[in-house]
């Protein structure tokens, strides 16, 4: 058997049982959901009423069936490239204008960027203008909506262009090992991004305010000595203008760390609850996960570059889909084809950022308060409808953070041992 037929088949075979499995996990846990609407998990029952859990269970169905939709259309686009002929109508008609290698490929990378966007976005506006809206959670104007798009498109384009002409250079310029230098290019574009977008580019969409409760600062400052740490950071963004989910978040390093609070959590925690939100945060910086998370990612690159290396130079990667061999042609069919054959790693990559969790809740129980944050967590978990009952299955193989009866079973065993979780 040669090779196009072993990738070939690896590749439909891949397709189906990844569309499958996705489909089957997400058939369960609206299973499950459904069936536990009606009852309040018996642990939740005296802080959870029974109209909030009801509007979780629907909401969660409702954002899992267009998931499912999403799903369905995004597998009929990998189709649609790759066996129907659209990457090969795209590469005539780049070819078509004349330009020089390195110029065409952009080119031809833009336009399928540029579909591919253009394909999925009545997704993102039925899930911001429909469910979003139905169940309360949508602040979002169409004007506004439509700004954030064209702001969006002209920094990717900012970025990407120069970055798309970067990586295709070295590809055809620096020989056998351009995947190496490619990477290395990648890390330290990487690490700029990090440092830059909290202060550059995040600004661009949202007004960030430097924290002015002084009462709270204070309580900050002793939180920070208790943890060992010197960090003065803390900003609370305007998300009410878009959303009102509320949540928290650890971003950038060096001069431009911060933690950014959202202005919705902050209206819906009392100040104890909130220093224990951030003890959590701390915790993630504490335990160096943001490191930990930036490395992995950094070997997971290369190892990609690495078979990009080796495929782009095999003839079978551009035949079996009958694709003239271009460089960015290999781009495009790396990503088209590698999720589906990096799926399988999804459940540990999920295990470990839960892991991480418990070890930043952890950090909390024992620098603030247990009590506190799971009383945070679960007015969280009421004000953005996120579901008590997920299934087991599909909650082990995607949720980045533990379920909240995991969660708070655990944060609940720090109660009795943590002089600070008393308080």
């Amino acid at each position: 058997m040669n090779l196009n037929l072993i990738f070939i088949y690896s590749f439909i075979f891949l397709l189906i049982t990844v569309t499958m499995v996705k489909l089957y996990l997400s058939w369960r846990n609206i299973r499950h959901v459904r069936e536990n609407i009606n009852q309040v998990p018996p642990e939740f029952q005296d802080v959870v009423g029974h109209s909030d859990h009801l509007k979780a269970g629907k909401y969660t169905i409702a954002k899992s069936k267009l998931a499912i939709f999403s799903l369905l259309f995004s597998t009929f686009l990998t189709v649609m490239w790759l066996f129907l002929g659209g990457l090969q109508y795209l590469t005539e008609f780049s070819k078509s204008l004349g330009l020089t290698s390195i110029v065409e490929g952009v080119v031809l990378i833009l336009i399928f960027s540029f579909l591919q966007s253009c394909l999925t976005l009545p997704i993102s506006i039925y899930s911001t203008f429909k469910i979003e809206e139905d169940f309360g959670f949508n602040k979002m104007t169409p004007k506004l909506y439509v700004i954030d798009l064209i702001k969006g498109t002209l920094i990717s384009l900012v970025i990407g262009v120069p970055l798309l002409f970067g990586i295709l250079w070295t590809f055809e310029s620096l020989g056998t090992y351009w995947w190496a230098y490619t990477w290395a290019f990648m890390v330290i574009f990487q690490i700029v991004m990090v440092w830059a977008y909290p202060k550059f580019i995040s600004p661009l969409f949202n007004k960030f305010s430097p924290l002015d409760d002084q009462n709270l600062s204070y309580e900050i400052d002793k939180l920070c000595e208790r943890s060992e740490l010197e960090f003065n950071d803390y900003f609370v963004m305007d998300a009410s203008k878009r959303s009102s989910h509320g949540n928290a978040y650890f971003t950038g390093f060096g001069k431009n760390k911060r933690i950014v609070f959202f202005d919705t959590l902050m209206n819906s925690l009392n100040h104890s609850e909130i220093i224990a939100v951030l003890a959590h945060e701390l915790g993630h910086f504490k335990k160096k996960h943001i490191q930990k998370m930036i490395l992995t990612s950094f070997l997971t690159l290369l190892i990609g570059f690495y078979i990009l290396g080796l495929l782009s130079q095999s003839e079978f990667f551009y035949s079996t889909f009958d694709l003239e061999r271009s460089n960015a042609i290999a781009l495009l069919l790396f990503m088209l084809v590698a999720p589906y054959y990096t799926f399988v790693a999804t459940p540990f990559s999920s295990w470990l950022s839960r892991k991480h969790e418990f070890e930043a809740d952890e950090f909390a129980a024992n620098k603030a308060s247990a009590k506190n944050l799971i009383d945070a967590l679960l007015k969280m978990y009421r004000d953005n409808s996120s579901t008590l009952t997920p299934d087991p299955l599909y909650s082990k193989f995607y949720f980045s953070h533990p379920p909240a009866k995991e969660r708070v079973a655990f944060l609940k065993s720090f109660l009795d041992k943590s002089p600070a979780s008393k308080s």
